[in-house]
């Protein structure tokens, strides 16, 4: 069995969709035209609590897009090094064949019939040989361990969204962040030329000019100010 020159995109990470729930959450505190907001018992200014959930959200979202950079790059040495596990098979008397990546493919073909038997087992036999290849220079490189921790961070991300969503914004800046999270988790696997992306990036940066106006000192989730270095940390992870 030759070698696959297969190529292969996998997805680890599934995102629920979020676009319902964080106009609700914020109409239940009352506005402040600030980042700071008093606290209802202390009578003290606190920081928006919406705006320190965008940012645990935000410190969450570049780790794990830095670890799906990480896991495709292995994935794809692997791929090349390997190829993805595989085998074929000649069917008798049409002389078509197939291609299979699991025993239970080849099973679901050959099923019980006693004339494909040897053809079965030949087959299973080549792709467990495949797959043990493919297991050695995996642990080698360190694929499986990387895509194990994608999507363990895939899932606190998702935890700090809902924890994001559920936080009334008290600011500017804590609806900006709420903004900044649904466009950037709407654009993960979607083409953002596409309603509602180019809506709500319009209605992002509105929100931006105002309140960089009214919070000149404030640091505005999704402006250029905050969106430049986040670039820069997941291209350098």
């Amino acid at each position: 069995m030759a070698d696959s020159d297969h190529s292969m995109t996998l997805s680890f990470v599934t995102r629920r969709r979020l676009l319902v729930g964080t106009s609700v959450a914020t109409l239940a505190w009352p506005f402040q035209g600030k980042v700071q907001a008093a606290d209802p018992q202390t009578g003290h200014d606190s920081p928006d609590p919406a705006l320190l959930a965008w940012q645990e959200w935000k410190a969450a979202a570049l780790r794990t897009e830095a670890l799906c950079h990480k896991q495709q790059r292995l994935e794809t040495k692997l791929v090349r090094e390997v190829g993805f596990p595989r085998t074929t098979l000649r069917l008798p008397g049409s002389g078509e064949t197939l291609e299979f990546f699991s025993p239970e493919d080849i099973e679901a073909i050959c099923g019980s019939a006693p004339e494909m038997a040897d053809l079965s087992t030949k087959a299973k036999a080549e792709l467990a040989e495949h797959q043990a290849r493919w297991d050695v220079v995996d642990e080698q490189l360190g694929y499986s361990t990387a895509k194990q921790a994608e999507v363990e961070a895939g899932e606190r991300e998702q935890d700090l969204i809902d924890a994001l969503t559920a936080t009334p914004a008290t600011s500017l800046a804590g609806i900006a962040g709420k903004l900044d999270m649904i466009f950037h988790e709407g654009t993960i696997w979607e083409d953002d030329t596409e309603f509602p992306q180019p809506q709500i990036r319009s209605a992002l940066r509105d929100l931006i000019r105002i309140g960089q106006v009214l919070e000149p000192n404030a640091l505005m989730p999704g402006s250029d100010r905050e969106a430049s270095p986040a670039r820069r940390a997941v291209s350098e992870a």
